[in-house]
């Protein structure tokens, strides 16, 4: 690391040194992330990066860029260090209170799209990604968002005010509103099983809050657990879509239909896992 320091000298040097140590530490995507990380230091995009690469990286900038690979090395997310991430046509804020949004994630947004349903319930927002997508892109739609977390309620509002979404989407502390009625329930709750967790990658076990990640020892509980408020009539919920884990969409569809939605299909995310299970 003692190359990406003040005297990183060019954007060309200082995006191999911290290619080069990104890469030792085991980092998937060690270019890219450097860019972003560099690009985030100089303040500008990374089309800067491309267009000047014997620039010369400015002392301060030198710092906040080894300061930020450092961390990276450390197999901190990215998009932790820039404290945003992309997701839909929207950019949210968020830390470690809150999951990543993830792009299969973008499938239950997809639904939402599809059906066009006027009053839509997301459990589990996390940073308020779904509900908030939902919002942007269907504005005669009602919105509801719910999360046990109260760190991620506050991470998902002030996302909310920030997209200017705040009066599009109310949100509220635990599942299902007892008593409402929705056309759609959209929901990425813990799929990870606790024997799983170990085995999944630093930036996730290290980072990540474990509370969204892990359900249970069979890694359905959060879902079949939403599943019974659901059938027991206390809320009205015409369909229901649910992101989950690999190999679990056919046991998720039968606990649809043990709640009362008779009719089920999968939809794939971009590797061909059946990554959203719906029930109507």
């Amino acid at each position: 690391m003692s190359a990406v320091t003040a005297s990183a000298g060019t954007v060309g040097e200082a995006l191999a040194a911290a290619s080069d140590a990104l890469t030792a530490a085991g980092v998937d995507t060690p270019r890219l992330d450097a860019e972003l990380l560099l690009a985030n230091a100089i303040g500008a995009d990374r089309a800067r990066l491309f267009a000047a690469p014997d620039a010369a990286v400015t002392a301060p900038a030198a710092r906040a860029f080894g300061a930020t690979v450092r961390r990276r090395v450390a197999r901190e997310p990215v998009a932790y260090i820039l404290g945003c991430k992309g997701f839909r046509r929207i950019e949210l804020a968020v830390d470690s209170r809150v999951l990543i949004p993830r792009p299969e994630t973008e499938l239950l947004v997809d639904v939402a799209a599809e059906l066009q349903p006027a009053r839509v319930l997301d459990v589990g927002t996390g940073s308020g990604a779904v509900a908030l997508a939902v919002a942007d892109e269907l504005p005669g739609a009602d919105v509801v968002a719910t999360d046990t977390s109260t760190g991620a309620l506050d991470v998902a509002r002030a996302n909310a005010a920030r997209l200017g979404l705040g009066d599009r989407v109310s949100f509220e502390a635990g599942t299902v509103p007892e008593g409402a009625a929705f056309d759609l329930v959209l929901a990425n709750l813990p799929y990870v099983s606790e024997a799983e967790l170990a085995a999944l990658a630093p930036e996730i076990t290290r980072y990540e809050p474990r509370e969204a990640l892990v359900a249970g020892p069979t890694g359905l509980e959060a879902i079949g657990a939403l599943l019974e408020e659901l059938g027991s009539g206390t809320v009205q919920a015409d369909a229901v879509a649910l992101e989950v884990g690999m190999g679990q969409a056919m046991k998720v569809g039968e606990l649809l239909r043990g709640a009362g939605f008779a009719q089920v299909e999968t939809r794939p995310d971009l590797v061909g896992i059946e990554r959203v299970v719906l029930g109507r």
